[in-house]
This record gives C-alpha cells, sequence and structure tokens, in this order.
C-alpha cells in the first residue's frame, strides 16, 4: 500500500492532467451515449459546449454592433445605466442609427417651443410629469386615482423577481413618486416600502386566493384595508409573453416565504390557467369588476394583450349600453418581457405594441369611450421618443418592466427563466441577489424615472406643447420608406386620438386625487 502511495505522490501536475484528460476521455468514448460530438472527438468536443454556452456574452460585448442587438440595443442599455446613474447620457458626432429604417420615429418640433411661464410647476422640478387624467373619475370610485408620474413601473412579481429587486423597485418610485404593479404574484412586505402600489392579480388569485383556488373577495377587502397605500386593482387576462397560455413560476424559485404568500407548495413549479374561475364571459367580467371596485372603493382596470377584436368590440358594446366597466386599459405588446415563455408564443403569439394599441384605442374611440377609459402602455415604452409615439396615439401613462430591471443592475443575461440571473434581479438566490443594495439601487430606479420624465418634458416643449397628452397624431411621423412614404401616425394607423382634457400643469399639481409625489 505504500508503495502505491509513494508512487502516486511521485506523480507531477501534468501527469494528473493527463490522467485526467484520459478518464474524460474514456467517458466520452465508451460510456456517456447522449452527445455525438464529445464521442467522436473526445475531449476536444467540450470546447463546443463552452463556446456555446458563453457565445451570448462574447457576441453582446465583442461581436453586435451598438444598435444590432434584440431585445434592447447597446446604446438603449447604456442610456438606461448613464440615466440611472446621473451619468452623461448624450452622445456626440450625430446619431448612429439607420433614421431611414422601417419604422423610425420622427418628431415634429415647433418653430418655437413652449415657453414656461413664472411659477410653472417644472421650474420648481424639472422632471414632474403626472397622468392627464384620472382612474375612476368617470365612475365615480370612491378613491380615484391620479398617478403622480407618467412612467411608471410594470407587473413584475416577486417570484420572478427577487425580494431585494423588490424592495429596490418600491423604494424607487417612493423617491421618483411613481407607482409600482406587484405582478400576479401577491403583495409582498418587499412591496411596502412607502410607494404607491397597483395590486395586480391573475387567474392564480395569489393574494386573494379561496381555499378552493378561487377569487376571495373577503381577502381582497382585508388586503385593501390594511395596505392604504394600494391605490388600483387590475385583473391581468393575458400578457404579452405568452397571451391565452397561463403564467408559469418554476418550482427552484419557490421559496418558504413565496410560498406563503401565494399559498402554493414549495418546490413544485407553480402553474396559473389561462382562464380566470371569476367570471367566463364578458357581462361576467363587468360585473366582476364592478363588484371589486364597489367593495374596495379603488379603480379597477384590465391588462392584456391584444390579438381578435371581436370580444373588445363586445366589451365596448356592453360599455355604452350600461355605463360600466373598466376604469384604465394596459395593453401589453406581443413583444414579450420578464415573463418565462415557449418562443412559440413569445415570438408568434399576439400583435407587437404598437399594432395591438392602435387597434384596441381605434375600436374604444369610436364607441365614445376614450375619455372615460386610462389608457397605459406597456412594451419597450421606456424611452422618452417612444413615449411621445405612444401619448400621440392615446396612451395616457406608461409601464416599463425589462427598464426598470436594467436601471437596478439587469445586464439582459436572458436567464430570468433559470434562477440563475447573475445581476440577483431575477432569481431567488441568497447570494446572487446579495450583491443589490436597495437604498443605492432605489435611487438608481428614481433617477431614471426623473431623467425620462426631464427628456420627455423637454420633448413636449420642443413640439410646443406643456404636457405629452396634448401630442397628436400629426406630430409624430414614421417612416415607410423614404420621406416621400412616411407618414404622420394618423395616416399611417387610420384614425385621430380623442383630445385629453388639460388645463395646465398646475391643476395637476393641484388634483386631490394626485398619486405619492413629494411636495
Amino acid at each position: 500500500m505504500n508503495t502505491i502511495l509513494n508512487e502516486v505522490s511521485q506523480i507531477s501536475w501534468w501527469g494528473w492532467l493527463i490522467i485526467g484528460l484520459a478518464l474524460v476521455a474514456i467517458r466520452d468514448v465508451f460510456i456517456q451515449k447522449k452527445h455525438t460530438i464529445s464521442h467522436n472527438y473526445p475531449i476536444i468536443g467540450h470546447l463546443r459546449y463552452l463556446l456555446e454556452n458563453i457565445g451570448p456574452e462574447m457576441r453582446q460585448y465583442f461581436v453586435a454592433n451598438n444598435r444590432e442587438e434584440l431585445p434592447f440595443n447597446r446604446i438603449e442599455r447604456s442610456w438606461i445605466y448613464a440615466s440611472a446613474k446621473k451619468e452623461n447620457n448624450y452622445e456626440g458626432f450625430g446619431t448612429d442609427r439607420d433614421i431611414y429604417q422601417h419604422q423610425h420615429i420622427f418628431i415634429n418640433n415647433a418653430m418655437m417651443p413652449f415657453k414656461l411661464p413664472e411659477n410653472h410647476p417644472n421650474l420648481v422640478d424639472n422632471c414632474f410629469l403626472p397622468c392627464a387624467k384620472v382612474m375612476g373619475a368617470f365612475h365615480k370610485r370612491r378613491r380615484p386615482f391620479r398617478p403622480a408620474s407618467v412612467i411608471n413601473v410594470s407587473a413584475m412579481s416577486f417570484g420572478s423577481l427577487s425580494a431585494k429587486a423588490i424592495e429596490s423597485l418600491n423604494k424607487g418610485v417612493k423617491i421618483a413618486g411613481a407607482y409600482h404593479n406587484t405582478g400576479e404574484g401577491g403583495l409582498s412586505p418587499h412591496h411596502s416600502h412607502g410607494g404607491d402600489v397597483i395590486f395586480h392579480f391573475g387567474t392564480g388569485y395569489f393574494g386573494v386566493r379561496s381555499e378552493e383556488g378561487g377569487f376571495s373577495m373577503e381577502k381582497m377587502i382585508e388586503l385593501v384595508e390594511n395596505n392604504q397605500f394600494i391605490r388600483a386593482i387590475e385583473v391581468k387576462l393575458s400578457q404579452g409573453a405568452k397571451p391565452g397560455k397561463g403564467g408559469v413560476l418554476p418550482g427552484a424559485k419557490i421559496t418558504k416565504e413565496i410560498s406563503e404568500i401565494r399559498g402554493v407548495p414549495i418546490g413544485i413549479d407553480v402553474l396559473s390557467p389561462p382562464n380566470h374561475k371569476a367570471f367566463s364571459n364578458i357581462p361576467e367580467m363587468v360585473d366582476f369588476i364592478e363588484k371589486i371596485a364597489e367593495a374596495t372603493g379603488l379603480p379597477v382596470g384590465i391588462k392584456a394583450a391584444i390579438g381578435k377584436l371581436e370580444q373588445w368590440e363586445e366589451l365596448a358594446d356592453f360599455m355604452v349600453a350600461t355605463g360600466k366597466g373598466p376604469d384604465f386599459i394596459t395593453v401589453d405588446g406581443g413583444e414579450g418581457g420578464t415573463g418565462a415563455a415557449p418562443p412559440s408564443f413569445a415570438d408568434h403569439v399576439s400583435l407587437p405594441w404598437v399594432y395591438g394599441f392602435r387597434d384596441l384605442y381605434k375600436l374604444f374611440k369610436n364607441k365614445g369611450l376614450a375619455e372615460r377609459i386610462v389608457f397605459i402602455g406597456s412594451g419597450k415604452l421606456g424611452f422618452p421618443a417612444k413615449a411621445a409615439m405612444a401619448f400621440a396615439m392615446g396612451a395616457d401613462c406608461i409601464n416599463v418592466a425589462r427598464e426598470a430591471m436594467m436601471s437596478i443592475g439587469c445586464i439582459q443575461a436572458q436567464v430570468c427563466h433559470t434562477n440563475r440571473c447573475p445581476s440577483g434581479v431575477a432569481t431567488q438566490s441568497k447570494w446572487l441577489q446579495s450583491g443589490i443594495d436597495p437604498t443605492l439601487k432605489s435611487e438608481r430606479l428614481a433617477q431614471y424615472f426623473k431623467t425620462f420624465r426631464k427628456e420627455l418634458i423637454e420633448i413636449t416643449h420642443a413640439a410646443g406643447y406643456e404636457h405629452p397628452c396634448q401630442f397628436t397624431m400629426k406630430d409624430i411621423e414614421m417612416n415607410i420608406d423614404d420621406h416621400s412614404l412616411s407618414n404622420e401616425l394618423h395616416t399611417t394607423f387610420a384614425y385621430e386620438k380623442t383630445r385629453v382634457p388639460f388645463f395646465g400643469m398646475q391643476k395637476l399639481k393641484d388634483c386631490l386625487y394626485l398619486g405619492h409625489h413629494p411636495k
């Protein structure tokens, strides 16, 4: 035995390396049967899988140009990062964007920009930009709500995102005077750091779930009464990543805390059904909305990705006939977002935001309903020029998800569904999220929102207006080919948005229903 140990101890490091490689080669050729490449090319074949694993990162940092990547290119990410850190987000020597490409946006500036009068709110706060409409005003809800910011955090659940990410977002919206949509994972302690909250639920009814798995009005009333910072309620019909398919939370992400908040078992994938148990048709849905609004006093809205319009037309007709219906509608784009989804859904099911919103808004406008609904856009709109286009089309607010994630550190690794998010934003790993400092990251989210609003206000003034709600379809042009074929939005999409009643920024600032905003 001692002889063998002595012989082994005499083996050099490179000898052990050769032995290790030999064992790998034997395994590749004679034991494993799954991978043809490593069988045919033992040892060397593993390099192929290594390069495949790090390929996205290599392309992101060394191969793709500044405008080439999807879903967000390097220029877009850099603008968010710089804005969040209050760094120089300007660019010099002209744009490197191909301004002749299809669907490029042009904002028609006025000969003389809007001039702020003396004592204007934006002279005191250059990023003060509340929503021009009040949620719940038309239906006379007991607790109407005017969002104090036109940009807000979209629906992202605690579970999909980490505790520290949710805490950072909520503290950030408090600083920025925005609202935080909970996503369908229920209201957690991490949503409760002082920011306005829109409580969102889907077919799983997490947070307001009965013992049988359906909706509990008693739990909804208790939730709202115990959490006065909940300012509105949103019912999810579908989402852009996977419309018509229910939500999925991998079992690997379900901790004891998430299990208790959602009322689901630990370690087992949570599959929300595609359909609601609480209603099955339009009259039942509107009745459900009205019952929640009556019981809580809050504005109630719906969120959906847009495809077929027949049921939306039925909803509009029912609203005209009864005077009832949702107080706001969030239109999600088929571009997808943070939700995990099969490529067949993410790539092909439902319309992109610009087409889906066009179809829905035009339908409700033609029925005379545009004035009584607050329209919220959600789908890669977290950039001032895109937001200007959205407002020109009829949006009243925008929600951002991935842009908000990037402001607190997301690097677009695109592994949200694996629980291995390297930045700690979309994981339940204690180690990975330990690098997030909510105090710092909340400031960055707030600074991104403030920079966004400041630049949107400046674009609005350049076009001759005081508030982006005043943008018309004629103020924005979109490339079709060359300028001879580029059209104003009202020609491209064949409608004019309904004028939003607006009587000056001071009126919005003095509004009794204005959401949280530092005075």
